[in-house]
């Protein structure tokens, strides 16, 4: 789990790095799905995707 939490700081920063710098290519997209895959693996996947779901069912009172 450490090495885990580890991996998604790791990746966060390099993806807050790539959005802040408009770093476009090959390896952002690399960085951008690791932090994804590793983010899911964390105890924070449960919230995130409660997350999208309230955002997908907002979106669709709206329209």
């Amino acid at each position: 789990m450490i090495v885990t939490l580890s991996a998604v700081a790791l990746f966060g920063a390099l993806t807050f790095m790539l959005f802040r710098n408009r770093e476009i290519g090959p390896l952002s997209a690399l960085v951008l799905f690791l932090f994804g895959f590793f983010t899911a693996a964390t105890g924070a996947a449960g919230p995130i995707r409660s997350m999208c779901t309230a955002i997908v069912t907002a979106l669709n009172h709206v329209a």
